[in-house]
C-alpha cells in the first residue's frame, strides 16, 4: 500500500523534472527524448508480456497502425488535434490487438514470437504495395495541433515533448499499479508455473490475451507520437528491424522497473545517434557492443540496479 501511495507523488516529481528539462534542452535533444519516450511506450508493452514469459517480435504491427491511422486521419479528414489522433490510433491498435490476442495467447516461446512477427511483416508487405498510401515511400503527416493551439518551430517540438512526457508519466503510473495488482502478480506466477495458476482458478489464456491487448494499445500510442514527431510515416514502421529494436529496449531495461524502460530507450537512442555520427561505417558494431556489455553485466536489465540498491538499504 505504501508503494501504491508513493506512485502519484513520484509521477508528479518526474513530470515536473521533465517539464523543467524541456525548457533547457536543445532542439535535437528534445526530439531525441521524444522519440525515445514514444518507443519506450512500445517497449513497455513488451515488458508486460515478458512478465508472463512471452516476447513479441511483432510490435511493429501496432506501432505502424497507430502511425498510419493518425497520419491518414490528419491528411484525409483534416483532423490534426493530437489528443483525438492519439485516441483514434489507440482504438485502432486496440481493436486489432483484441482480434489477434486470444489467438496468440494459445502459443508460447518461439511460436508466439514468430507468429507475432509474421503479422507485422504481412502489414509491411501490404503497405509496400499500396500506392494509394504512398507505397514504400510512405506519406507525409500534417503537424499536430493541441486543442486549437498550432505551434511551429521550437514551440511545436516543445509542445510535443511535453505531451509525450505527460503520456509517459501517466502510462508509467498506471502500469506500475497494474504490475502491483493481483492481475500483474498472476502474470509473474504464470511465468514460473502455468499449471498451478490454472489449478488456482485463474485463466492463463485470458491473462495473456489481456497483456497482449495492453501491449497493442501502447504500441499504437507510441506509433502516433513517432509519426507526428517525424512528420512522415512509411512501411518501415512495421518492418522486423523496428520490432527488434523494441525488444532490445525491453531486454536492456528488464521487467523490474518501469522508469528503466524509458532510461534504456534514451540510452539506446543516444548510443545509436552518436555512433552513427562518429562511426558512420561501423555504428551497428558500436551499438552491438553496447548491448552485449549491458546484457553480460546486467543480465536482468537496468531495472536490476534499483533492486540491488533496495536490498543494500535493507541489509544496512
Amino acid at each position: 500500500m505504501t508503494l501504491l501511495r508513493s506512485v502519484p507523488a513520484a509521477s508528479a516529481l518526474a513530470f515536473a523534472a521533465l517539464v523543467l528539462a524541456g525548457f533547457v534542452l536543445p532542439d535535437w535533444a528534445m526530439f531525441l527524448v521524444t522519440m525515445a519516450f514514444a518507443k519506450g511506450l512500445v517497449a513497455l508493452g513488451i515488458v508486460g508480456l515478458m512478465r508472463g514469459g512471452l516476447v513479441s517480435f511483432g510490435q511493429g504491427l501496432y506501432f505502424c497502425i497507430g502511425a498510419y491511422v493518425s497520419g491518414l486521419m490528419a491528411n484525409w479528414t483534416g483532423i490534426t488535434d493530437i489528443f483525438l489522433l492519439s485516441l483514434l490510433g489507440v482504438l485502432a491498435a486496440g481493436a486489432i490487438g483484441t482480434i489477434f490476442g486470444p489467438l496468440l495467447a494459445n502459443y508460447r516461446g518461439i511460436f508466439f514470437a514468430m507468429l507475432s512477427l509474421s503479422l507485422s511483416m504481412i502489414l509491411y508487405g501490404a503497405l509496400s504495395k499500396m500506392t494509394t498510401l504512398g507505397g514504400t515511400d510512405g506519406l507525409n503527416v500534417a503537424a499536430p495541433t493541441f486543442l486549437g493551439y498550432a505551434p511551429e518551430g521550437r514551440p511545436l517540438g516543445l509542445a510535443l515533448y511535453l505531451y509525450t512526457s505527460a503520456i509517459v508519466v501517466l502510462v508509467g503510473g498506471l502500469m506500475r499499479g497494474l504490475f502491483n495488482s493481483q492481475r500483474g502478480l498472476i502474470a509473474l506466477a504464470i511465468r514460473d508455473n502455468e499449471l498451478r495458476i490454472e489449478y488456482l482458478g485463474a485463466s492463463v489464456r485470458t491473462a495473456m490475451a489481456i497483456n497482449y491487448v495492453i501491449a497493442a494499445v501502447l504500441g499504437g500510442l507510441g506509433g502516433v507520437i513517432s509519426g507526428l514527431a517525424i512528420g512522415h510515416v512509411d512501411p518501415e514502421f512495421s518492418f522486423w528491424t523496428t520490432s527488434g529494436e523494441f525488444v532490445f529496449v525491453a531486454i536492456l531495461s528488464g521487467y523490474l522497473s518501469i522508469p528503466a524502460v524509458f532510461v534504456g530507450s534514451i540510452l539506446l537512442e543516444v548510443v545509436r545517434s552518436f555512433s552513427n555520427l562518429y562511426f558512420p561505417n561501423t555504428w551497428q558494431l558500436a551499438l552491438g557492443i553496447f548491448l552485449l556489455l549491458v546484457i553480460v553485466l546486467l543480465p536482468r536489465g537496468l531495472g536490476s540496479l534499483t533492486l540491488r540498491r533496495r536490498k543494500a538499504k535493507e541489509q544496512a
